[in-house]
């Protein structure tokens, strides 16, 4: 980290993900208190995904064929800030819907591209990338901590009469918005989240140059066709595949978590306090820069699929907890840290075996085939359906049946972890022609 490029790609990376870490841990709860429907609900939620599959047609091509990766970055967060920052001011859903739109057809393919800038200027992505996308995980930790204080209730603290650092924290931290207060409070995470984005545009301009490749052969112009090609290779559709189903369960978290923290226990829930909701959620990232710090070692050691398969049983073991221990605070605050293995174990690794058997001329679209998974079709299922599983499906007159709805992505993460022990075969070391490409030993 001492050099002045892996810095640069660290700082990216803190930015990058602090935008998101900012709105979507609270949007969850946020959505039903200004009276949008279920439906509404989906179509707004559903806008991230949907611009991940646009993304991969168009963004990720620009990138790979005609645009400095850089250059890209900057102007998307640019457009995309001024939008998230728009939906701070509004609660009427369709100019909701459109600011949010325009901002995640803009923001999601540079998930894509930071990627892509990262890994062409990196010596050994395979013990680099970790690090450098540790600087993610932070960027979220950061992200989810300021809001701690957002929601408190000032003029209670004020009334309490504080005396000293110590018991302001103490009467701060005893006083949380409530209500229709609270949920007011949560227009600030787009402010947060368009700040930070404008931040990241300008930062952009001092990232190292990644110009456009020309395509390998005369005729692959479209570096998204040539992406799309490589799932005739049986074990790159497998893991596609899986990433689907992993993706799915992994926006299952991000559906239910805040709700069931933030539900009463004698409703079923953990509980916890507004302001506690989104530093609870946060400590699984703090657990991720463990994971990504070590994430080299861990794949040296075991291998491609053995360090996939913790990756999925990750989510296995945390809905488990939820589901079946869902009364014991300290318990589900602590399985937080499983977060970590979920994320780092699977989609970083994900990103790194791309770069590893893809050619280096489709990287952007390369990322954004698995992206498409990861960031659209999964979290476009998820996004769908999980507002109506848990408000219609398993809601009753007693409430949210945490238990049962936990189960669903219990049950879906295991066979996936099943399905990749089976079938996932990558080739040995020296073995894999990729398009003409030849796999690194790893």
């Amino acid at each position: 980290m001492t050099s002045s490029p892996r810095l640069k790609l660290f700082v990216m990376m803190v930015l990058e993900f602090f935008i998101w870490g900012a709105w979507l841990p609270l949007i969850f709860g946020y959505l039903p208190s200004l009276g949008f429907s279920p439906g509404q609900q989906s179509l707004i939620l559903g806008a991230f995904p949907v611009a991940s599959i646009v993304g991969m047609f168009f963004s990720n091509q620009w990138a790979d064929r005609h645009f400095a990766a850089e250059k890209f970055l900057a102007v998307s967060h640019l457009i995309g800030g001024l939008a998230i920052l728009g939906c701070a001011f509004t609660t009427t859903f369709l100019p909701f819907f459109l600011l949010m739109l325009v901002h995640c057809l803009l923001y999601v393919p540079t998930i894509s591209i930071t990627n892509s800038i990262a890994f062409a200027n990196m010596k050994d992505p395979a013990k680099e990338f970790g690090i450098v996308r540790m600087g993610g995980t932070i960027g979220w930790i950061l992200a989810a901590w300021p809001f701690t204080f957002i929601f408190v209730d000032w003029a209670a603290v004020s009334a309490a009469a504080p005396v000293g650092f110590v018991d302001w924290i103490g009467k701060a931290l005893a006083h949380p918005l409530t209500g229709d207060r609270a949920n007011a409070a949560r227009s600030s995470t787009f402010v947060v989240a368009g700040v930070a984005s404008l931040v990241l545009a300008a930062f952009s301009f001092t990232l190292p140059h990644t110009p456009p490749k020309k395509a390998a052969a005369a005729g692959d112009k479209l570096a998204w066709v040539e992406a799309m090609r490589l799932l005739k290779h049986p074990f790159v559709l497998v893991l596609w595949l899986v990433t689907f189903v992993d993706s799915f369960v992994h926006n299952c978290y991000f559906n239910w978590t805040g709700v069931f923290l933030g539900t009463a226990k004698a409703a079923g829930g953990v509980g916890v306090d507004a302001p506690w909701i989104t530093p609870v959620m946060s400590i699984g990232q703090v657990a991720e820069i463990l994971t990504m710090f070590v994430l080299g070692a861990v794949l040296k050691n075991l291998g491609w699929r053995t360090t996939m398969i913790f990756g999925i049983l990750g989510h296995t073991a945390r809905f488990a907890v939820y589901a079946f221990f869902p009364q014991s605070a300290e318990l589900i605050i602590l399985v937080q840290v499983l977060h970590g293995i979920c994320y780092a174990f699977f989609f970083a690794t994900v990103y790194i075996f791309v770069d590893a058997y893809f050619p280096k001329d489709i990287r952007s679209s390369a990322q954004g085939l698995f992206n498409l998974q990861i960031l659209g079709l999964g979290g476009l299922v998820a996004n769908s359906i999980c507002p109506w599983l848990m408000q219609s499906v398993f809601t009753s007159a007693k409430g949210v049946n945490f238990q049962g709805m936990f189960l669903v992505p219990l049950v879906v993460s295991a066979a996936a972890a099943v399905a990749l022990a089976l079938f996932f075969h990558p080739p040995k070391v020296g073995a894999a022609q990729i398009v003409g490409g030849t796999a690194p030993a790893h």
